[in-house]
């Protein structure tokens, strides 16, 4: 029986196994974010597997998780090697999961780094004016609305880009804007920047846009919805010269930050990100609390006068 399980997989290559694990991924409308990362991540841990990947032991596992232990996506990629074992003997390609020999490690939490208000309006501002002249390109434009909506919403980047005209709610003075985040969950925000509205509904006024994707990739405006990578490569243009160094994804961060710092709730706050518990919501409080930092500030100045 052994070998009539090893023969089925014989000679076929690790990429294969691996194309056949994301295709499953994507049918499981798994976020497209964490396909584009496992298949990275199981690209290099395939360097470590020699031979078929039916006869694969603990070896190559311990080798491949040894030797990224230093690097700052660790947890994410032994995640990725793991839930493909697991998929591997689902699918009778594995006879036992070899991650099952492997402990279980503790990854200190870090703290997430948002970026400064001033930084991330130097960025914007450098795309364009939350005024901007008539002739500024649309492609600049839908730019700058598409990188304000991920800061003024505390949104990420994919979900952003896959903002469909019908997700808004522009009814004056009560604004609303419905993203479609991850695992298929949907929630509704505020929008409650007016100039921020002010310039999505000039956007909106220029494009002519009534269906479809917000945020289109092609020239003539009639494509589909612009890609992660897209954004991140125009995100990172910007950034470059502007002279900030911000990745993408704090945008969001900073969003959080900023509310935490204004008072609001880690309720209210856990809702708008999107998150499925307070507790990943919780560690934005331990960041640096502007309203704390004030509150030592006058009470050291208190003391002092006595």
């Amino acid at each position: 029986m052994q070998i009539e399980f090893e023969d089925r997989f014989t000679g076929v290559p690790m990429e294969v196994h691996i194309d056949d694990f994301l295709t499953d991924l994507a049918n499981a409308n798994r976020p497209t974010n964490t396909i584009r990362a496992y298949r990275g991540d199981l690209t290099g841990f395939a360097e470590y597997v020699d031979g078929d990947l039916a006869a694969m032991d603990v070896a190559p596992v311990r080798a491949f998780l040894a030797g990224i232990t230093e690097q700052a996506p660790a947890t994410r990629k032994r995640a990725a090697v793991s839930a493909f074992c697991r998929w591997a003997v689902r699918h009778d390609r594995l006879a036992v999961n070899p991650m099952d020999k492997v402990d279980t490690i503790t990854v200190p939490k870090r703290l997430p780094r948002p970026a400064a208000a001033a930084d991330v309006a130097r960025v914007l501002d450098s795309i364009c004016s939350r005024r901007p002249r008539m002739d500024l390109p649309t492609a600049v434009l839908r730019d700058r609305v598409l990188f304000e909506t991920a800061y003024v919403c505390g949104a990420r980047a994919e979900e952003v880009c896959g903002i469909h005209v019908e997700d808004l709610d522009l009814v004056l003075d009560d604004e609303h804007l419905r993203l479609h985040g991850k695992g298929g969950s949907v929630r509704t925000v505020l929008l409650d920047d007016r100039g921020y509205v002010a310039l999505l509904k000039l956007y909106l006024a220029r494009t002519g846009y009534t269906s479809g994707p917000l945020f289109r990739a092609s020239i003539n405006g009639r494509g589909g919805p612009l890609s992660y990578s897209a954004a991140h490569h125009r995100w990172e243009k910007y950034c470059a010269a502007a002279g900030v160094d911000i990745e993408i994804h704090q945008l969001r961060r900073a969003h959080a930050t900023e509310l935490i710092n204004s008072g609001v709730s880690i309720e209210v706050v856990r809702r708008r990100l999107g998150h499925a518990s307070t507790e990943t919501t919780q560690i934005y409080t331990l960041l640096a609390d502007k309203v704390a930092d004030d509150e030592i500030r006058a009470a050291r100045r208190h003391t002092v006068r006595r």
